[in-house]
């Protein structure tokens, strides 16, 4: 998989904008607006030069005033329309690069996830999509109608006055001497400002999805300072944006005011010598400010188009991250055969083996547990079986047939997972337990899955029943009743192979019990892996293995294992010494 590590330039920002499909006719017909009312414009000053230069009230006809209050109506109504129709494409272009984000990030690896937080990408998501937007919404217009404009008037004061334009034209390079430089500066601020805007969002996702630890722990304190270290490194970077703004702003004013001056000075002379009229001056300062103020409005094209850049590098490495290919490969046809791991070693990129060369045997319809000390490699060896990561050497097939050559949508579909913090999302009952089922599921098989479950004896006793919302995470209801809900949710894809992580470890005695009987109903008839730290649990499996420190180190039933394996034995005896069957 490919590190987020991305030097993007203005083609690889291009080609992202293309990639999204932007309704080109929609902006066409803005920009073709925009256009025309900027066209309207350059004509407004000319027409203001006839009427200065032979300006009587007999000379005014109604005419040329209603043409001028059209021209006026006209100019109005196309910028509106040309705002309206931008603002669409912006959205278009910035839903389209969302929703190919959301999907991305749906089909990225856990390698993936296991390397950047979830605030980060949110970020990434919501507030890097927003910079492009505003770039297409407020600035693609402004560069397109402002090149027109800067043009069009430069070629109207060259066919009045050539030595007056020249006073203009040498003015536009000289501002962009000083305009150049403050936008790559800009770019390097804007790329700072996502960073830390995406790392102080990863802060405020982590505290506030973990509140009741944050209480408990007493770590207001401390999330405080890490948040207000975020907030700071945000004042700072605005503070330097700001420091941008503040220059480009009267450096601006101050080219203008300098030409204006310039231009009513020597224009004055010119129009007192004769060789100008008083129109063709106002003419001249008119066309100044439809020059002046599109060349502001370009640079701030330019200094937006910097941050946009920076904005989406991290969006646009995440889009070349390899991702998981779901429906690549053969269809599982029989999950009734054994589950062999062949050699199996696996590293995480921290170095240290976590398995190595594991080998056993998982006969179909029976019970597998696997058990072994702390950091052994069990949830590892999980993780290879659901496929979240591929072993590095070794092998894992089913029957004679690689795991590795069947399509993760085909194996996966096979699979019921229930882990200890058997995981809610914020919603009801009823979406819970149906969550990730593509079919229609009746009310029948509902309630038969939550029967089998032991979950509708609580469920019968709320208010809304199935449409009971349990909140973020499940916090509404028990450990007990979560568990039971991930039972259902279980039953109800009808796996053929079960994989407990010790699903009762967080358990009282009592809820135990009942989710205890609603794992039988679960594990009758499916081939099942158990995860388990209590070995009350698991002691009439059909299979034991023993893990540690990455490699199995005895197999058999609980009666060989004691006989046979010592370190298996230590943990009998301090487990289950209160069984008489030890």
């Amino acid at each position: 998989m490919k590190e987020i590590n991305h030097k993007g330039g203005w083609r690889d920002f291009v080609q992202l904008i293309w990639q999204t499909k932007p309704p080109l006719l929609i902006m066409g017909i803005a920009l073709a607006m925009s256009m025309g009312s900027t066209l309207v414009g350059l004509s407004i000053p000319l027409f203001t030069k006839n009427l200065v230069d032979s300006f009587s009230l007999e000379s005014l006809n109604r005419l040329q005033v209603v043409g001028l209050g059209v021209a006026f109506i006209m100019q109005a109504v196309a910028g509106g329309v040309s705002i309206y129709l931008l603002n669409r494409a912006g959205q278009t272009v910035v839903a389209s690069l969302r929703d190919r984000l959301w999907k991305k990030h749906l089909h990225l690896p856990i390698s993936f996830y296991d390397k950047n937080q979830t605030g980060e990408m949110i970020s990434r998501i919501i507030n890097d999509t927003g910079i492009v937007k505003g770039l297409i919404t407020e600035n693609l217009t402004n560069l397109i109608t402002g090149s027109i404009s800067i043009i069009g008037a430069i070629g109207v004061l060259l066919y009045l006055d050539w030595r007056m334009t020249m006073l203009i034209v040498l003015a536009i390079p000289l501002s962009m001497l000083f305009l150049l430089p403050l936008g790559r500066r800009m770019y390097k601020i804007s790329k700072g400002l996502q960073e830390e805007t995406a790392k102080f969002t990863a802060v405020l996702g982590r505290v506030l999805s973990e509140i009741r630890l944050v209480k408990v722990s007493n770590a207001e304190r401390v999330e405080y300072d890490n948040g207000k270290q975020g907030i700071n490194h945000l004042f700072q970077y605005g503070l330097k944006e700001g420091k941008i703004q503040a220059f480009v702003a009267p450096l601006m004013y101050f080219v203008l005011m300098l030409l204006f001056v310039m231009i009513v000075g020597y224009g004055g002379l010119r129009v007192s010598s004769g060789e100008l009229t008083s129109g063709d001056l106002v003419a001249f300062l008119l066309y100044l400010f439809q020059i002046i103020m599109p060349i502001t409005q370009v640079s701030n094209f330019f200094t937006q188009f910097q941050k946009a850049m920076g904005a989406t590098e991290r969006i646009i490495a995440t889009l070349q991250v390899g991702e998981e290919e779901l429906y690549i490969g053969g269809k599982l046809e029989n999950s009734q055969r054994a589950i062999r791991l062949e050699q199996v070693s696996y590293a995480y990129e921290s170095g240290e083996p976590v398995l190595s060369g594991v080998s056993l045997t998982v006969e179909p319809g029976k019970v597998t547990a696997i058990v072994g000390p702390s950091g052994g490699g069990k949830t590892t060896l999980f993780s290879l079986l659901e496929r979240f990561y591929e072993p590095q050497s070794g092998m894992i097939r089913m029957g004679t047939e690689a795991v590795g050559d069947m399509s993760l949508q085909s194996w996966r579909s096979q699979i019921g997972y229930v882990s200890q913090e058997s995981p809610l999302i914020a919603g009801t009952i009823r979406e819970n337990i149906t969550y990730g089922t593509e079919r229609e599921i009746s009310e029948q098989e509902l309630k038969n899955a939550a029967q089998l479950a032991y979950a509708d004896v609580f469920i019968d006793e709320l208010p809304k029943q199935y449409e009971t919302e349990v909140g973020e995470r499940g916090i509404k209801l028990s450990g007990g009743q979560r568990q039971r809900i991930a039972i259902a949710r279980a039953l109800l894809r009808n796996p053929q192979i079960l994989m407990l992580d010790e699903a009762t470890s967080s358990l009282d005695s009592m809820s135990e019990v009942v989710v205890q009987k609603a794992l039988k109903n679960v594990m009758e008839g499916r081939t099942t892996i158990v995860i388990a730290h209590r070995l009350s649990t698991v002691v009439d499996a059909d299979q034991i293995v023993f893990i540690e420190k990455g490699r199995v180190t005895g197999s058999g039933t609980h009666e060989h294992l004691y006989e046979s394996h010592a370190m298996y034995r230590d943990f009998a005896n301090q487990q289950l010494r209160m069984l008489p069957s030890v």
